[in-house]
């Protein structure tokens, strides 16, 4: 069962019933997901960035866009309109999917791998995971790649920082084991 369905007909009720909800609309639920790859020194090679912007489009399955700077910094070395960043959003069913890629996956194939920190919620109740290569998933090749980037996924939701541990916990995300 894909991580969509499992959500609208188990997950989502469970919630409702877990956290005594008047409305099943009030339910948890994830509203986006954020990939986002700054790519630092290669700011000016145009040839990079592209390759970048490829890459990312095979992990997450849509084109990404350019950021650029808004403003200049001297001590960056950075001028306005410049870019510095590649990100995309990810929402319905190319979100789940790539959540449940990201799950099920990816996390299990990072080396010493024991689960995510329970602590990256911010007071919103979003979650933020760093990824430190971008060669964990399967899309890229690695005979075509020569150098590794890092990158962060913002999962993006509609609820306090409990709830959103338990949403995420319900949709499969391998956190830490907790020590009683």
């Amino acid at each position: 069962m894909s991580l969509i369905l499992n959500y609208n007909e188990n997950i989502s009720k469970k919630l409702v019933q877990e956290f005594d909800l008047k409305n099943s609309m009030a339910a948890p639920k994830v509203k986006k997901v954020v990939v986002n790859m700054g790519i630092g020194a290669l700011r000016d090679n145009k040839d990079e960035q592209e390759k970048i912007s490829q890459e990312l489009g095979q992990i997450v399955g849509q084109k990404p866009s350019f950021r650029k700077t808004t403003q200049s910094i001297a001590g960056f070395g950075t001028r306005r309109g410049q870019i510095v960043g590649v990100a995309a959003t990810l929402r319905g069913k190319r979100m789940y999917d790539f959540l449940e890629k990201l799950f099920n996956i990816v996390l299990p194939r990072v080396r010493d791998f024991r689960g995510v920190k329970r602590t990256a919620f911010d007071n919103s109740g979003n979650y933020t995971l760093g990824i430190p290569e971008h060669s964990i998933f399967p899309e890229v090749d690695l005979a075509k790649t020569n150098k590794t980037y890092g990158f962060e996924i913002t999962i993006v939701t509609n609820c306090d920082k409990e709830k959103s541990l338990r949403l995420l916990e319900s949709l499969g995300m391998p956190f830490v084991k907790e020590e009683n």
